[in-house]
């Protein structure tokens, strides 16, 4: 019941749409009604003998017949639409709320979510609540209003036979609570298993490469199956239940009709029902059974309706570990002082990754991080983005404690250029303006001439609108560098972070992307991250991070004087 709750307040920004709908199935429930009246009605006159007048009323009855079956067409379409209309539209909207909320995320949320799955929950599991609004909530309506419309009229025409026809409903009632119980749990298991096959699919396309290069098409190709088969296996199991539940329900309507059948032929014996009476009830008998025959197919959808929107609310609900604080305010002018004040920081395993790390930056300068693999260096560059947060001490931007300053403002005078580049499916030009949308092709071709990379764009077929590909794999690693380097230059934000910028380049490469980053020298603060120490001996600080700590500062030279970290660093690169 919370779930609907929450799902309710979800679709009560189209309740005008809803509300036609409603009122379209109320009408249509109606006129349901009304017709086996008519035809009851039809069926009195002929028993007692047809004559010219009986002729005048048969044929104003079939006229009033036609009209209903005329409005039936139109209910029917508005309540279909409508109903339609607005639960695609609760669709769309809460898969852009649901991406928007996993954007807004902090990264942590992620280190144990597979893509895939979390793909499954925003096109597949928001796809259930066209299910439940579209048809189980419209359905469920008429099928209420039906059933105690046909009752009522039932209970006027003969009260014992109607008590006698409700007789299987506790029955029915029964073993639907039961399902309900039973089949939900394998819908549920069954979206999961779907998510995680989702995940794989991503997972072995993004590394389609690498499977072709090892030869492990067959090893991919089983896990892919498996997975797909356990989806089958559970949604079999739901299935199953649902096999047993559906002829049960069918054959306790079925024995309430026949029921309905032998007392109504007795009673009729009896002189104590008309003809027209049994004609009326056999007529209305399809119209209540049938809320209570459809029972089995509501409760299976409304299970896996349910099973879905669950994994939904499920992200919609989480928190987010980093968010805007109360007094935050939006960091203006800002001139590039960068500061860490006593820094500590773990993930949740606890483990210490930061431990008390101080320093400071002045506009403009160079600080370079260095050290072994693991030792923390990306992480503290995350920190300043507040991708993470402290657990202990600060970080000044400016002298302002970046946790008193929006979110949006922050990142936005920071620019990143990551080891493992991401560009985007589009053009060169495209992904270089991505930092700016609003930027002219001038100052994307300025950008790109101050990262060394026009020249290599200018030689390729189609220049600036030559398409990367997914990932960017139709340039090289180099390249790819240097378009993120243009994309940062062309933020033109205050601080620059480049992390491992020239990990994964040739030595002529190398020295392409030291000449951008020397292009930012004094222009912007920089803070980098290297395991190639020619790329930062001209930084006017260099920290060496050894297991989560500072053991040593200074610049090139007053480092390779104390003959300690730094020093064997640079022998063991030579």
């Amino acid at each position: 019941m919370k779930t609907l709750w929450k799902l309710t307040k979800e679709a009560a920004r189209y309740k005008g749409l809803y509300i036609i709908a409603i009122l379209a199935t109320f009408s249509l429930t109606a006129i349901n009604l009304a017709a086996p009246k008519v035809l009851s009605a039809m069926t009195g006159i002929v028993e007692k003998g047809v004559d010219d007048s009986a002729i005048v009323s048969i044929r104003r009855l079939a006229l009033i017949l036609l009209g209903l079956y005329l409005l039936r067409v139109l209910f029917r379409f508005l309540s279909n639409y409508l109903a339609h209309r607005a639960a695609w539209y609760l669709v769309g909207e809460l898969r852009s709320r649901l991406y928007n909320k996993l954007q807004a995320l902090d990264l942590g949320f992620f280190h144990d979510k597979q893509t895939g799955d979390l793909m499954s929950r925003v096109v597949n599991d928001t796809r259930d609540f066209e299910l439940l609004y579209a048809h189980m909530i419209p359905d469920i309506l008429t099928n209420i209003v039906t059933f105690v419309g046909v009752l009522a009229i039932l209970l006027t025409v003969n009260a014992k036979l109607a008590l006698i026809t409700c007789a299987p409903i506790p029955l029915i009632l029964v073993s639907g609570v039961i399902f309900a119980k039973v089949v939900r749990p394998y819908f549920k298991a069954s979206q999961k298993v779907m998510g995680e096959l989702n995940a794989q699919l991503q997972d072995s396309l993004s590394g389609l490469h690498e499977i072709q290069a090892f030869g492990q098409e067959q090893y991919e190709g089983e896990r892919v199956r498996k997975k797909s088969m356990d989806q089958v296996v559970a949604m079999l199991k739901a299935l199953k239940a649902s096999a047993i539940f559906h002829p049960s329900v069918e054959f306790l309507s079925s024995f309430g009709t026949v029921l309905v059948v032998f007392f109504g032929g007795y009673l009729a014996y009896r002189k104590q029902l008309s003809v027209a009476d049994v004609v009326a009830f056999v007529l209305y008998l399809s119209l209540f059974y049938a809320p209570v025959s459809g029972l089995a197919n509501l409760l299976e959808n409304l299970q896996q309706a349910l099973a879905g929107a669950e994994r939904v609310t499920l992200i919609l609900d989480t928190p987010s570990a980093i968010e805007n604080a109360p007094d935050a305010k939006p960091l203006e002018d800002v001139k590039g002082a960068v500061a860490f004040e006593n820094v500590s920081f773990h993930y949740e395993n606890k483990i210490p990754v930061l431990k008390n790390i101080s320093f400071s930056c002045e506009p403009g300068m160079m600080v370079a991080l260095v050290g072994p693999t693991g030792v923390g260096k990306t992480t503290a560059t995350q920190l300043i983005s507040r991708f993470y947060d402290p657990v202990e001490g600060r970080i000044l931007i400016d002298g302002k404690d970046i946790k008193h300053v929006t979110l949006e403002s922050l990142r936005h005078n920071i620019s990143p250029v990551l080891q493992d580049t991401f560009l985007f499916n589009g053009t060169i030009a495209e992904n270089i303006g991505y930092a700016r949308p609003d930027a002219t092709r001038e100052e994307v071709m300025q950008a790109a001439k101050a990262a060394n990379i026009h020249e290599d764009i200018l030689s390729m077929p189609e220049g600036y609108e030559t398409q990367v590909g997914e990932r960017g794999l139709r340039l090289s690693g180099g390249q790819k560098q240097r378009v993120a380097i243009a994309r940062a230059i062309l933020r033109n934000s205050p601080i620059i972070i480049l992390d491992e910028a020239t990990a994964s380049v040739d030595v002529s490469t190398e020295r392409q992307i030291q000449a951008a980053i020397s292009e930012l020298a004094g222009k912007r603060t920089v803070i980098a991250i290297a395991h190639r120490l020619s790329t930062i001996m001209n930084a006017d600080l260099i920290l060496v991070i050894y297991e989560g700590e500072i053991v040593e500062r200074g610049t090139h030279a007053e480092l390779m004087e104390m003959k300690g970290h730094y020093y064997r660093m640079q022998l063991a690169a030579q």
